[in-house]
């Protein structure tokens, strides 16, 4: 298939803040990356870093959270900040499609040079994350209890659980807004900026939860709401942090002036935003779907098999992180590239994407399954008969995260150009359908192991099923960009 898209000339847009900005221009002082230009292979790697390191420290910040909560306030308040977590998972899985939407618009436009172009896709999903969050907020207040009801949340927790989600929906503004800045600053080539606001949100909140939990010093005592607040006040402060910081640097996508203006989205803009961000969203909550069908397969196994599942979860989390942040940083670097018609460097980055998360993700891989007892002694107790359990499924299931992370950086290329549709039929039908039907099938030969043997099989059927889309697909076609035409 030929690779080479309609080239079309690239020319500078004029900044109306402060004048004509040259192609691929570099802010001083932010932390951006050249995707379009040099090694391909070493840019990817510093450009994935800092995401990892990113959500292995907000991993690391809910892991010790937790432990906070489960230490100080019992089960109780751990089960209600499960409970309240479930719905915040599902809030930002929604609007998450939006920002990754945005994100490609960004990564083109910084590709192509067309800095203005890339700020008016910033301020607009910006002004949509506000806008969305501002919604969510108000309607979640007032709703609270009726999620609570339809979680089917225990009498214990209620309460607890009640006063934990109504003040996570209070920050829920803070939170979309920091999220929304930091993937279009990984759009504009930027993972480092992110990285320095991520640790300082994750210190902040591992530091507040007990200050606030207990009453500390001149704190009040405020027991589950003290956590909630902790939360908040470090993504609140986190986030104003970030904005201060982009305006001293003169980041890429700061707006002044009468680009403020761009906070209000174009139609064009959000019907784009809107076009591409729902099936990219449905991706996420696809996901998380299966998941909580997967947690109910588990359960009818026994209270044993459910602990070692559990377990397990814990550490695949980690294994799995490679695979997410080589896959966004190929997205973001695929995306510029693709803006600035530079095709042929689009394979290596895919080509290469897959090397790194194959070695990444093999390393980790080999170390979990070297070291898996004393790993899920962690979490079980060494003397737990659910750890050999929790040892043959992984075994059986841990090196399906290699065909995973694969599907995954291909996924990221075709989003690179606006292909959102086919990912989602993709992952829809080897999570559900097919995951399910060998579950179906094998579980008279196989019994419980079916369960484990569905992860890597129809992790292998969409990968099959990703790659023909990237070989035979019409994704490389040039995306129509907003307001252009």
């Amino acid at each position: 298939m030929k690779e080479e898209a309609p080239v079309a000339p690239v020319v500078a847009a004029a900044d109306p803040a402060s004048g004509p900005v040259p192609p691929r221009q570099t802010a001083r002082g932010n932390g951006r990356l050249d995707l379009t230009d040099g090694p391909i292979t070493r840019t990817l790697v510093l450009f994935a870093l800092p995401t990892l390191a990113s959500n292995i420290l907000q991993t690391l910040s809910g892991s010790v959270n937790s432990v906070w909560v489960g230490q100080f306030l019992g089960e109780s308040a751990l089960a209600a900040t499960a409970n309240a977590n479930i719905v915040m998972f599902l809030m930002f899985a929604t609007f998450f499609g939006f920002g990754m939407a945005a994100t490609v618009l960004i990564g083109q436009s910084i590709g192509r040079g067309d800095i203005d172009a890339a700020r008016r896709a910033s301020g607009g999903a910006i002004g949509l994350s506000l806008f969305f969050s501002l919604v969510i907020a108000v309607v979640g207040w007032f709703a609270s209890d009726a999620i609570l009801r339809l979680l089917e949340t225990p009498a214990e927790a209620f309460g607890l659980a009640h006063d934990y989600l109504r003040v996570t929906f209070i920050a829920i503004p803070a939170s979309m807004l920091m999220v929304t800045l930091m993937m279009a600053s990984r759009g504009a080539g930027d993972a480092v900026t992110p990285l320095r606001f991520m640790i300082l949100s994750v210190v902040l909140d591992i530091v507040l939860n007990p200050v606030l939990i207990l009453g500390l010093g001149p704190f009040p005592r405020l027991g589950i709401t003290g956590s909630a607040l902790a939360t908040a006040s470090s993504g609140t402060i986190s986030l104003v942090a970030m904005l201060v910081w982009f305006y001293a640097r003169d980041h890429v996508l700061r707006l002044r002036g009468r680009e403020l203006a761009y906070l209000i989205p174009k139609i064009d803009e959000l019907r784009f935003i809107v076009a591409k961000g729902v099936p990219m969203g449905a991706q996420m909550l696809v996901i998380s779907g299966t998941g909580l069908v997967m947690v109910g397969l588990v359960n009818r196994e026994g209270l044993v098999t459910a602990a070692a599942y559990g377990a397990t979860l814990q550490l695949w989390n980690y294994v799995q992180m490679p695979a997410l942040a080589v896959g966004a940083a190929v997205s973001a670097m695929a995306a510029q590239n693709i803006g600035a018609h530079r095709w042929d460097r689009v394979t290596a980055i895919t080509n290469s994407g897959m090397a790194i998360n194959l070695a990444m993700t093999g390393v980790l891989i080999a170390l979990l399954l070297a070291f898996d007892r004393a790993a899920l002694g962690l979490f079980l107790g060494s003397g737990s008969e659910a750890v050999d359990v929790a040892r043959h499924a992984q075994y059986i299931a841990t090196w399906t995260f290699l065909p995973f992370g694969t599907t995954i950086v291909l996924i990221g290329t075709l989003r690179a150009n606006g292909s959102v549709v086919p990912p989602l039929i993709i992952l829809f039908l080897s999570m559900f359908p097919i995951r399910l039907g060998i579950y179906h099938f094998a579980y008279p030969w196989l019994g419980g192991d079916a369960i484990w043997w569905s992860f890597p099989l129809s992790s292998l059927t969409s990968l099959a099923m990703a790659w023909w889309v990237y070989q035979r697909g019409n994704w490389r076609r040039t995306m129509p960009q907003p307001g252009v035409g």
